[in-house]
């Protein structure tokens, strides 16, 4: 099992020392996933990280987490509760987390809203390019944590057969370059020992090129979520 330092470090000092913001959204009229996914989506961008999430057994019912890190060393943990879905927003010394009131609170009302009054067609679309997302912020933490290439391959694997089932995202204008550029991904992971840590030469180029991907899928949910 590869040492999550991060987590670690939230775990043990940062939820219990550092200073906080937070705000709970009640899950009506959407599912308990469905608020979640959306959250996930909203608290996300290109400077923020996944470094841990459990999702609930349940899509009705709590219980599912998240943790993202941002490049600006704050940490924002999306938590689902029994009818409703609380964000905690931690902050070093000297910065806040005012963004979480002033910003994610009102989009993520809105999108709720705005989710609510969509087709079960675009709903499921969106849900499913948001689990794209996720697959391509598990694949970034598998290589930050040194993680071994199979979890890599699968990672990427996800994101690519998760995206091909998507209309919105395969009619998206650039979906066939996002989809090769998987693909050569794969195909390079898939040449290196399944077993052994992604090698340090490859880090570079994958976390590139996998941030203009999530840049391109954030676009393009945020998009579909706020028409």
């Amino acid at each position: 099992m590869v040492e999550n330092l991060l987590l670690n470090q939230f775990n043990n000092v940062i939820s219990t020392q550092w200073s906080f913001k937070q705000i709970e959204e009640s899950n009506k009229p959407l599912s308990s996933r469905e608020l979640f996914e959306l959250a996930y989506h909203t608290s996300n961008s290109v400077a923020m990280r996944n470094i841990f999430i459990k999702l609930s057994t349940s899509e009705s019912k709590g219980g599912s987490q998240a943790i993202l890190y941002s490049n600006t060393k704050k940490f924002i943990k999306i938590e689902t509760l029994e009818n409703s879905l609380r964000i905690t927003k931690y902050f070093p010394e000297g910065s806040s987390g005012e963004k979480l009131i002033t910003n994610v609170q009102a989009k993520l009302k809105n999108r709720k809203e705005n989710f609510f009054t969509k087709d079960s067609s675009m709903k499921t679309d969106i849900l499913k390019t948001i689990l794209v997302e996720r697959k391509l912020d598990e694949c970034v933490n598998f290589v930050m944590l040194k993680d071994i290439n199979r979890k890599v391959y699968f990672a990427i694997g996800d994101a690519r057969e998760s995206a091909a089932v998507v209309p919105i995202f395969m009619e998206a204008e650039g979906a066939s370059l996002v989809q090769l550029a998987l693909n050569k991904w794969m195909s390079t992971v898939q040449t290196f020992d399944q077993e052994k840590p992604f090698p340090d030469n490859f880090v570079a180029g994958l976390l590139k090129n996998i941030m203009q991907i999530k840049k391109w899928v954030l676009n393009l949910i945020s998009i579909n979520l706020d028409k």
